[in-house]
């Protein structure tokens, strides 16, 4: 990346951080701990994109850096109001988050899947991999109220009912569709890097995801005998 771009990148997360600043000024215990989460994954998604290799000759997939720290701005901010406040602000990061999920998704699978798979099936996946992730998600919203409630806690995750739940769920699928039906491949250099970790990492953490809901679907929805 040249100067411009670094400089920009370097601005975005230093917009996270101070988000961060000012949930904690606050006293907003759940938008500080989105915006931690949002500069760590950001971070990752940095060395992720440069390869793992800081002192190389630049990054591999910079729109990976981007992309993640745009999508991590956006719902640090949405935690500090705008989720309840601007309508259309939850369906925005749903669709950018679930775009970059399902473009991360759908390189990976091209890689694995090789050219002898028909891409409709690629693409499927890649769609159907991000839902099982939309789900997971709603779940974790869920869990949050619950343990929120349980503990009378402020949740990490806000709930707003079995309505928004849909109309997330809905975005989610209106940005991974976005996604394959542009044939959005930027991430296909940085997937084939290494294709026998990508195969990895899709498979234990669509496991993990599956696992994941099924789990907290049991806690949420079972009934207990007393």
């Amino acid at each position: 990346m040249n100067s411009a771009a670094i400089a920009l990148l370097t601005a975005l997360l230093a917009a996270i951080a101070l988000v961060l600043a000012l949930a904690v000024h606050r006293g907003n215990v759940a938008a500080a701990v989105n915006a931690v989460v949002s500069l760590a994954v950001a971070g990752v998604a940095v060395a992720a994109a440069a390869g793992f290799e800081f002192a190389g000759s630049g990054f591999v997939a910079p729109e990976l850096a981007f992309w993640t720290a745009v999508a991590g701005l956006l719902h640090s901010i949405g935690m500090l109001g705008p989720y309840d406040s601007v309508w259309w602000w939850d369906h925005l990061t749903h669709a950018l988050s679930a775009s970059l999920l399902t473009a991360l998704a759908y390189a990976g699978l091209l890689v694995v899947a090789g050219e002898s798979t028909s891409q409709t099936v690629v693409a499927v996946a890649a769609v159907g991999y991000t839902v099982l992730a939309g789900v997971c998600w709603e779940l974790g919203e869920l869990v949050a109220r619950a343990v929120g409630e349980r503990y009378d806690v402020e949740p990490v995750l806000v709930y707003y009912g079995w309505k928004d739940t849909a109309y997330d769920l809905v975005f989610d699928v209106v940005g991974a569709l976005l996604v394959v039906a542009l044939d959005v491949r930027v991430f296909v250099d940085l997937a084939a890097t290494a294709p026998g970790a990508t195969r990895q990492l899709l498979l234990w953490s669509t496991v993990a995801v599956v696992a994941a809901s099924a789990v907290m679907a049991l806690g949420l929805f079972a009934r207990p005998d007393d």
